[in-house]
């Protein structure tokens, strides 16, 4: 089975470059290619690519810019592959990763698959309190990977596998970002297809984000969420709406303690405890541990505002999703 890795970029030639590095660290011996799709940039990666050209399989396309979803549709369109990997510019992979990947496909072929993020040693404490807060079982409660997740598993599309078959049936992904993988997923489901979460596929996701952007992206993550409850109604889960209960509740046993019912904070204080003690535990770090609490505050709260405001505005508008939220949806059509 030939694989091909499907990379996105936007303006971040160097995120490429080391991305590539680890591509040609890879320690499977079998056959595979790698697609760099130019997105519309200023900043060319052609030179990057150009330089590895006589180290791996590697092919360079450019195209307007019309998000990540439809480069990766652009870019499977294109791929020689049976089987397609999709990753973000901002990834690193360990040596051992297609590897891992083959063997799990060779004895429980599945025709999507999902890989987990890590940090290293060189992320910054920014980067390392983020990955904390999206990756920890006392936070996304694993459901971005992890062997003990219930249910079936949703790919994020930064470290996702598809089959050229399963592709052909969906069409891919969607013009809507962010939410364009889990849509994905969920017509795959509906199309009859397994998805499965391979334990050590996993990468280095940089992240390479700040407090702002990081508040912005996890809202946006609330308002695509409500869009897919729209789409795929039977896919609605009660979990969707525990960061907007997290919030809400917060605001109230906020306003408690102000009239001298403190007792109502109580559980916050001690989930911010245990938030604390776990990332600096896994952290190493008393910074890290302080900064953690930061990131899940900034992630339940920003994604629980997007996703009660645009319930709500779907809910009491006739207008559709691309016209209530223009700014989550790209025109494919340049």
């Amino acid at each position: 089975m030939k694989y091909s890795f499907i990379i996105p970029v936007y303006n971040r030639p160097d995120e490429v470059k080391e991305l590539l590095e680890t591509l040609v660290q890879q320690t499977f011996t079998g056959d595979f290619e790698t697609l760099v799709i130019e997105d519309g940039s200023t900043l060319s990666s052609q030179e990057v690519v150009d330089s590895f050209q006589n180290r791996i399989d590697i092919t360079y396309l450019t195209k307007p810019n019309t998000g990540p979803g439809d480069s990766r549709n652009f870019g499977m369109q294109r791929a020689k592959g049976d089987y397609f990997i999709i990753l973000d510019s901002d990834c690193l992979l360990p040596t051992h990763y297609l590897d891992v990947v083959n063997d799990f496909l060779q004895q429980n072929y599945v025709d999507c698959f999902g890989g987990a993020d890590a940090a290293t040693d060189t992320f910054t404490p920014i980067q390392k309190a983020i990955n904390y807060a999206m990756t920890s079982l006392l936070t996304t409660g694993g459901i971005r990977g992890s062997k003990h997740t219930i249910g079936r598993f949703e790919p994020r599309s930064f470290n996702m596998g598809i089959s050229r078959k399963a592709f052909e049936a969906t069409g891919g992904f969607g013009y809507i970002h962010p939410g364009e993988d889990p849509d994905l997923t969920i017509r795959l489901w509906k199309a009859g297809f397994q998805t499965a979460f391979i334990e050590e596929a996993f990468v280095y996701h940089k992240r390479r984000i700040s407090w702002e952007k990081y508040n912005i992206q996890v809202r946006k993550f609330g308002q695509t969420r409500a869009i897919l409850n729209l789409w795929h109604p039977s896919y609605r889960k009660i979990v969707h709406w525990f960061p907007t209960l997290f919030l809400l509740g917060f605001v109230f046993a906020f306003l408690a303690t102000v009239f001298g019912f403190w007792e109502f904070l109580l559980p916050y204080l001690i989930y911010f405890t245990l938030i604390f003690f776990d990332s600096r535990h896994i952290n190493h770090s008393t910074e890290i541990g302080f900064l953690s609490i930061k990131a899940v505050c900034i992630q339940f709260f920003s994604y629980g505002i997007g996703f009660l405001q645009a319930t709500f505005r779907i809910l009491f508008s006739k207008k559709p999703p691309e016209e209530l939220f223009p700014k989550l949806f790209f025109n494919i059509n340049k």
